[in-house]
């Protein structure tokens, strides 16, 4: 595959190959700012102070279920430059299409011959259209307050695979105001 599209070098997808974003699955995401530029509020003693954009942040996330119903929400924070939140796509029509399973997450692991076409990527109902919604209705709002605001282009995602992997993703995002200083994010 080329490094470069259209003449321009281009950054190498992270997207697990012939794995369909739009399948029942728990995904842990991270959805960063421009610059990793301090929006959403600060930390105080190991808490979110969250900025009047920070709140915006967190109402459009905790309402991501209600534009799209077969999405469940789990553990989720708005950090000064950042969210982490596990999305749950949850769809009953696909309950038949699973064959191995991971306990309790209901996660395909088969690797089926059925090929992922890009034009996947963006149809209804997958995560990347639930991401993309996401950004949009929060960068409409924050620019009424900041006329610069942005998000980084991309986001990073996670299939998470295990009860195990599950929790620790979750203890992860619950702690990450506590232990903020240590981030990776933090500037």
């Amino acid at each position: 595959m080329s490094d470069k599209f259209k003449g321009k070098y281009r950054i190498k997808s992270t997207r697990l190959l012939n794995w369909y974003y739009g399948s029942d699955a728990a995904y842990f995401v991270t959805i960063c700012t421009q610059n990793r530029e301090h929006y959403f509020g600060e930390i105080t003693d190991g808490v979110m102070q969250l900025s009047e954009m920070g709140d915006m942040a967190n109402k459009y996330w905790s309402e991501i279920p209600e534009h799209f119903p077969f999405v469940e929400l789990d553990e989720y924070v708005v950090m000064p430059n950042h969210v982490h939140g596990i999305i749950i796509i949850n769809k009953p029509h696909n309950k038949q299409m699973s064959n191995v399973k991971t306990p309790n997450l209901g996660v395909s692991t088969d690797q089926s011959p059925r090929t992922v076409a890009a034009s996947e990527k963006w149809q209804p109902a997958s995560l990347g259209v639930i991401i993309n919604q996401y950004k949009r209705i929060c960068t409409i709002n924050a620019r009424k307050i900041h006329a610069d605001f942005a998000w980084q282009s991309r986001y990073h995602d996670h299939i998470i695979r295990n009860d195990q992997s599950f929790d620790k993703i979750k203890d992860y995002i619950r702690n990450n105001p506590m232990k903020w200083a240590d981030d990776k994010f933090y500037l």
